[in-house]
């Protein structure tokens, strides 16, 4: 492990600028080490506040290469990727989980201490990182709709789930109540629901690129339109992730070694660090492509006669589904079905 000391010689003889930034509902607290010593700084987390303070950096450091790592907290960020557009700077957005895990064992906690805990993440691990490519706004604002959508089918569930449950009471007259009064409710979220999708459907037809994305990720059989937003979402239009394997182990769908010497020897298995969202709509995407007839159903029959044991076929669909969307996306064409897929 390299010592602070060892790092900060580092980037003195780079004079490069280290910033880490943790981010807060409120507030935004910077970390900045200049290339002597780290300063501190807290400012509100609105767009005029952060731009204010990114100007001042890029004029105090305007012959240094600025890097800047920030930790993913969702929507607490978007102020910040807005106003970051004004300065010429490497940003490197971080796994909260990922970073949490490299710290080991740590002491005390606050918001000026994690800011520093970022920039000396960054500093030592700056050389095997890639500058993360922002999302553009669009795919922000069809985040915000799909999350929204999500939101309201949860409600709908949570809703629907126990009042049917009432029907084990006995009790018709309770039941009919609790019924009557979740339809109206069931009714009202249907009616959001239906606005939300509407909108969904408005913002990608308003853009080019994105639309044409989603024709192509449609094209595969089995995708449906929820899965082809996660795909434009969790891949950030495919440039943040665009290899097939990458992207199967985000989703949780490539199986991995387990084993240590002589003694641990564990079937491969999946990770549980994994996009649960998306790992949970390419499985209904394998469910509802190997009810069809075409290659993906010849394929998981083939693989159950062989001996496979289902869900291994089944988790051998949705990693053809991922490779099908990612070649579709990356070669700029629509899935043609192959009945000889093997």
């Amino acid at each position: 492990m390299i010592s602070t000391f060892k790092l900060i010689n580092k980037f003195m003889k780079e004079q490069q600028i280290i910033i880490g930034i943790d981010v807060s509902k409120l507030t935004l607290d910077a970390c900045v080490w200049d290339g002597q010593a780290f300063h501190s700084r807290r400012i509100d987390n609105s767009l005029k506040s952060i731009a204010s303070l990114l100007k001042q950096l890029q004029k105090k450091f305007k012959d240094h290469p600025i890097n800047i790592a920030i930790e993913n907290t969702g929507y607490y960020n978007w102020p910040f990727y807005e106003a970051v557009k004004l300065l010429q700077a490497n940003v490197y957005v971080l796994n909260p989980l990922h970073l949490h895990k490299s710290l080991g064992m740590v002491r005390g906690k606050n918001d000026q201490l994690d800011a520093q805990r970022i920039a000396k993440y960054l500093m030592l691990h700056i050389h095997d990182l890639k500058p993360t490519v922002l999302s553009r706004t669009q795919i922000r604002h069809l985040q915000a709709l799909v999350a929204q959508r999500k939101r309201l089918m949860d409600i709908r569930t949570k809703l629907m789930v126990p009042a049917k449950e009432l029907q084990l009471l006995g009790n018709k007259t309770i039941t009919e109540q609790v019924m009557k009064s979740t339809k109206q409710a069931v009714k009202s979220i249907d009616a959001q629901i239906a606005v939300v999708e509407k909108q969904i459907d408005s913002l990608i037809a308003s853009d080019e690129d994105m639309q044409q994305q989603f024709r192509y990720i449609t094209s595969v059989q089995g995708v449906g339109k929820v899965l082809a937003w996660a795909m434009i979402i969790k891949t950030n239009e495919f440039k943040s992730i665009n290899n097939p394997r990458k992207l199967a182990c985000f989703a949780g769908v490539v199986p991995f070694e387990y084993s240590s010497g002589t003694s641990i020897h564990r079937r491969p298995k999946v990770s549980y660090m994994a996009d649960k969202t998306l790992k949970k709509l390419l499985h209904l995407a394998a469910m509802r492509a190997i009810q069809l007839n075409g290659d993906m159903r010849n394929y998981y029959l083939r693989k159950v006669e062989e001996g496979k044991n289902k869900m291994s076929a089944l988790n051998a669909v949705r990693n053809k589904i991922v490779a099908r969307i990612c070649s579709c996306v990356n070669n700029n064409k629509f899935y043609v079905p192959d009945l000889n897929l093997s």
